[in-house]
């Protein structure tokens, strides 16, 4: 759907583009799936922008106001936008130390706990109504007026200091944070043997939760 959304709207900018897209996930699966059906979710655009450089005036230093000339240098910077409902996390690493670009939308958050009472919800053990972990989802449209499909989202401008990310369900972070993450493959070019590496650590940490990871 996120294709589809682009699609339909180019001008618009990514972060909205993915709200617009969560929504329209979160709608379909609350229309085809069962009312206690739900998912976390996080996901992960990467595109080069450009960027023009006018140059000043030598003598009153101040921008020289024109069209795209020869006196325009063109570059080039890679932005990265993340999205995610629920405890999914996207994990970059910046010189070798994890930036968390995603936020865990759990009942133990104070800010999505007072969000949920406001609503007319309670959380008790840190679960909305006694029930779910998490306060963002896809689905769960049982408990919907309260659990919503909004997205948190970010917008990163990657360097040649950001050598890889990761994206990964709470079957990893329950049992890993997220500098041990980025400690453990660091030194793996291979994405493929990076990903079973982290999913082996979490295996051997004894995991009870789903497992996913890129």
């Amino acid at each position: 759907t996120f294709q589809d959304v682009l699609r339909e709207n180019p001008h618009l900018p990514i972060p909205e583009i993915f709200h617009l897209a969560f929504l329209q996930a979160d709608k379909q699966l609350n229309q085809n799936a069962g009312k206690h059906s739900g998912c976390t979710a996080i996901s992960a655009f990467l595109r080069l922008e450009d960027v023009t450089e006018v140059d000043k005036d030598v003598n009153n230093k101040e921008p020289v106001t024109h069209k795209e000339t020869k006196d325009s240098k063109k570059k080039f910077k890679r932005v990265l936008y993340t999205a995610n409902v629920g405890d999914a996390r996207a994990v970059l690493s910046r010189n070798g130390k994890a930036v968390r670009l995603s936020y865990d939308h759990k009942g133990s958050d104070p800010q999505e706990a007072k969000r949920i009472v406001d609503a007319g919800g309670f959380v008790m053990n840190n679960r909305v109504n006694g029930v779910l972990a998490v306060t963002r989802s896809l689905g769960d449209s049982s408990m919907k007026e309260f659990v919503i499909g909004n997205p948190y989202t970010a917008e990163t401008v990657l360097t040649e200091k950001d050598p890889f990310l990761i994206l990964a369900c709470d079957g990893l972070w329950d049992v890993c944070d997220d500098q041990g993450a980025v400690d453990l493959i660091k030194d793996i070019a291979d994405p493929q043997v990076a990903s079973k590496t982290l999913i082996e650590h979490a295996l051997q940490k004894f995991s009870t939760d789903n497992l996913s990871v890129m």
